[in-house]
């Protein structure tokens, strides 16, 4: 995550007590390629993650929400020449998976800056049913509990969207 990381947590301080970004108790990441089998591949690599942490039973909500939200990514984010086995070397989605005691935030960041889900905004569930694109996001609203986006700053371009789950002891 580099220098970004405390940028990309930043949304995540919205109407919960604070969290210093220093005080993560587990990170991991993945870079995955622009192929739809990567989904997969991040499905195995949140299953892996969730197991070191003792968080086996949390796995099925988070995995759902990470497919989507990779799926997402390499779906609408990707230009058509980034997308294929041709693609360039350096994967262009991340999935970041970060614990604190408290909480879980999935995070997918992408090389576009568009909104994600077009038309659906997590303030007007109701009113996004009917929509053609979005339902993805429906699901990620509906299992975790809150998401959001935000463009990157800095040396990193596009976006990052990202899905919180509270930890109960």
């Amino acid at each position: 995550m580099g220098t970004n990381g405390s940028t990309m947590l930043e949304p995540l301080r919205q109407g919960l007590p604070p969290v210093d970004p220093t005080a993560v108790s587990g990170s991991a990441s993945c870079a995955l390629p622009a192929r739809f089998d990567a989904v997969r591949g991040a499905r195995t690599f949140t299953r892996s993650t969730l197991s070191q942490w003792g968080l086996d039973e949390r796995f099925d909500d988070v995995a759902l929400v990470v497919s989507e939200l990779v799926t997402n990514a390499l779906r609408h984010a990707l230009p058509e020449e980034l997308r294929g086995p041709e693609a360039e070397p350096e994967p262009p989605v991340r999935l970041h998976l970060m614990r604190w005691s408290t909480r879980l935030v999935c995070a997918v960041r992408d090389p576009s800056e568009d909104r994600p889900g077009g038309a659906f905004s997590p303030e007007r569930t109701e009113e996004n049913i009917d929509l053609e694109s979005g339902r993805g996001l429906f699901l990620v609203d509906s299992y975790s509990d809150s998401w959001g986006w935000h463009p990157l700053a800095g040396r990193l371009t596009g976006k990052v969207v990202w899905a919180l789950f509270l930890l109960h002891d």
